[in-house]
C-alpha cells in the first residue's frame, strides 16, 4: 500500500474541516444547555477574561488619604482645616399649633369611625345571608 505524503494544503484543509466541526458541535452544546432548566446559551461560549482591577500606586493612595483627612477635618472643624463658609440664617422650624393638632386628631378619629361602621355593616349583611341559607 502506498503511503501518502501530507502536504501543507492537505493539513490546512484538515484544520479547516475540524474547526467547522468544532463550531457545529459548540452550537449543539449551546442548544442543549439552553434546554436545561436555568441554562443559557452563553454558557457554552468561551469564558471571557474577567475585568482587571486597576491598581493604584502607593503615592496615589497616600494623596487620597491626605485629601480625605482634609475633608473630614473641614467637616469636624479641625485645627488645620479652613473655616467653613458662614451659613445663611436658618428659618425657625415650623411647629403645629395645639388647635391644628386637635383638628387632625378629630378628623382621623372620624375617618376611622366611618371605616369601622362600614365594616360592621358589611359583616351584618354577610351574617344575614348565611342565616337565610340555613336548611
Amino acid at each position: 500500500m502506498p503511503t501518502r505524503k501530507l502536504t501543507n494544503e492537505i493539513i490546512a484543509a484538515a484544520v479547516e474541516g475540524y474547526e467547522a466541526q468544532k463550531i457545529r458541535i459548540d452550537g449543539k452544546i449551546a442548544e442543549l444547555r439552553a434546554m436545561l432548566p436555568g441554562g443559557s446559551p452563553e454558557a457554552a461560549a468561551a469564558p471571557e477574561e474577567a475585568a482587571r482591577k486597576r491598581k493604584v500606586s502607593a503615592a496615589a493612595r497616600r494623596r487620597m488619604a491626605i485629601a480625605q483627612k482634609k475633608r473630614r477635618a473641614a467637616i469636624k472643624g479641625g485645627a488645620d482645616a479652613e473655616p467653613p463658609a458662614p451659613k445663611e440664617a436658618l428659618k425657625p422650624k415650623r411647629r403645629i399649633s395645639k388647635k391644628g393638632l386637635a383638628r387632625i386628631v378629630a378628623a382621623t378619629k372620624k375617618r376611622w369611625a366611618a371605616v369601622r361602621a362600614a365594616k360592621a355593616q358589611q359583616q351584618k349583611a354577610t351574617s344575614r345571608k348565611t342565616a337565610r341559607k340555613g336548611p
